[in-house]
């Protein structure tokens, strides 16, 4: 019988690891609210660099979770980590008693609410490392990489875990399980942490122009990171800043996800990938000046995007 699978949050990172978990043979469906429309009437267009191109139609499209007819084994959250979006609500009315939750998403001290909202669930943290864009309504372009890293929060003694990153490897994809799944998000954060914010106050530079421009400050911003996480009891390898350099060198040139929410006009998350590692730096009385200055530009760059934002 075939794994039953609940994505909310179709964007690129949800519309295309949906996609592979329906080439796995599992029966995907999916929550979209703008690209309800398109999805509804002819799926998803998957144009991927190693992968090749298709098309996914899930199993059933929808405009909430509450819709949701069946009882999905998990449910994947992928929208983002921004103050208007309730995501213990957005999820709720999707979940039966045997559904796992795995949420595939930015940022670091993200869990603590879906940890207290749901105590006796299996509860999977995910990141991707993807370079991947929505180009238009149903139609996704991955151009870079792909591994996700998932790993989970709570007792897992089913394997849930591994039968998800199971699924993920026979549609083609690359998931590991990381056995300290905090620790992974400190690493991913100290890409995001200077690429996204950079790219948005550089005015739209791509990932490859601002490195080539300001290595030094990148370095800096990651190496600020990374005390932070020894710091919280969860320590990067040594190693860390130049492989993120070193992969950021061979990435295909690449608009951040912030940068693209920014030029939408949609809530970035500042406070998801920012924010949240200074106050955790605070709390451990670590100085990180080029975050916070970072931070502080980004601030100024949402209210921005509020006093230009048409009226209700």
């Amino acid at each position: 019988m075939s794994d039953k699978i609940l994505i909310i949050g179709t964007g690129a990172i949800g519309g295309f690891y949906g996609a592979l978990l329906a080439r796995s043979g599992a029966e995907v469906s999916v929550v979209c609210r703008s690209d309800y429309e398109t999805v509804s009437r002819q799926g998803f267009q998957i144009d991927s660099h190693a992968l090749g191109r298709w098309r996914f139609q899930p199993a059933q499209v929808l405009r909430r979770a509450h819709d949701y007819k069946d009882c999905a084994d998990y449910l994947i959250l992928c929208s983002k980590v921004v103050a208007d979006i309730d995501r213990v609500n957005l999820i709720r009315a999707g979940l039966s008693d045997k559904t796992a939750i795995a949420f595939i998403q930015n940022g670091v001290d993200i869990e603590a609410e879906l940890l207290a909202a749901f105590p006796d669930r299996v509860l999977i943290s995910g990141l991707a490392y993807i370079c991947c864009n929505r180009l238009a309504p149903g139609h996704i372009r991955h151009l870079a990489y792909g591994k996700l890293t998932i790993g989970a929060l709570t007792p897992d003694d089913a394997g849930l875990s591994e039968r998800l990153r199971d699924l993920f490897i026979a549609g083609g994809g690359d998931c590991e399980i990381s056995h300290d799944i905090i620790a992974s998000r400190w690493q991913k954060c100290v890409w995001n942490a200077p690429f996204n914010p950079l790219s948005v106050l550089s005015g739209g530079l791509a990932t490859q122009a601002i490195l080539q421009n300001q290595e030094n400050f990148v370095r800096e911003v990651m190496e600020e990171v990374c005390r932070i996480a020894a710091a919280c009891d969860h320590p990067l390898a040594d190693d860390t800043v130049d492989i993120n350099l070193e992969r950021t060198r061979n990435m295909p040139a690449y608009k951040t996800s912030m940068l693209l929410d920014f030029e939408q006009g949609r809530p970035i998350e500042t406070e998801a990938i920012l924010g949240n590692a200074i106050r955790a730096a605070q709390r451990h009385r670590i100085e990180c000046p080029r975050l916070q200055s970072l931070y502080a530009l980004m601030q100024l760059r949402e209210l921005q995007i509020h006093e230009n934002r048409p009226p209700d």
